[in-house]
């Protein structure tokens, strides 16, 4: 029987930076009676505490959740009432410098301008640079019609691997790039999260909207773990409620 089951956010628990709706917060409420959660995706802490830890109701165990921002180079848990980073790895100013010139380079290089755009598109997370093509604050409608295919994204990616190696470089969300230092992605952030929880990874499962080759959730099948491929949250629901009856 697993012991923890491990989650994307955006497009597998919510809508692409939106809180959990109220029924996946009590699924997850449920799940986290028989089983240990981990949330792992590329956001920073305000984005989680947003969308996640804010959103459940007042009876979920928190003592059992692990949330991991940043595609898990950060890891914060609940202990004596407030959430706290265990771990947090951050890039050094010189790497951040390069990356942002690259990004610039890169899009001028690919072409790819959209003509309305909503707020910054690059976000420093401090353990990841985070690419957002329409902008931070992109309404939900707009994103989902952008880049459906992730066939845009590709050619950006293709290009800004040319220019940062040994960086890794991954899709996420619904407009989001991802950069991080090389060999970060979800297999060493749910590798760290064994060694830090004590939990196999034989007892993981791993839940996600992006498990394809060059998708962010990709990594976890890669590593051997058991996967689940969903298209939306209202799936996940269902796949979730599959698993409280069995671990039950």
């Amino acid at each position: 029987m697993k012991q923890l089951i491990a989650f994307d956010l955006d497009g597998t628990l919510a809508e692409s930076k939106q809180p959990l709706g109220e029924p996946m917060g009590q699924a997850l409420a449920e799940l986290l009676d028989v089983a240990h959660v981990a949330v792992i995706s590329g956001g920073d802490w305000p984005q989680f505490e947003k969308q996640v830890a804010s959103r459940l109701p007042d009876h979920a165990d928190r003592s059992r959740l692990w949330l991991m921002p940043t595609t898990g180079t950060k890891l914060y848990t609940h202990r004596q009432g407030a959430w706290s980073a265990i771990y947090a790895e951050l890039f050094d100013e010189e790497t951040k410098a390069r990356i942002l010139a690259a990004f610039d380079a890169s899009l001028e290089a690919t072409g790819f301008v959209p003509e309305q755009t909503w707020g910054e598109r690059i976000e420093d997370r401090g353990s990841q640079i985070t690419f957002s093509a329409l902008g931070q604050q992109a309404p939900i409608n707009a994103k989902e019609h952008w880049d459906p295919d992730f066939a845009k994204r590709k050619i950006i990616q293709a290009d800004l691997r040319g220019r940062l190696p040994g960086l890794s470089i991954n899709m996420g969300g619904a407009t989001s790039i991802d950069i991080t230092r090389e060999g970060v992605d979800k297999a060493y952030g749910l590798n760290k999260l064994s060694d830090e929880s004590g939990i196999a990874i034989g007892d993981m499962i791993f839940i996600g909207d992006a498990i394809f080759p060059g998708g962010n959730d990709y990594p976890a099948k890669t590593m051997g773990m058991d996967t689940v491929r969903i298209r939306d949250p209202q799936e996940t629901i269902s796949v979730i409620t599959g698993i409280v009856a069995c671990l039950k």
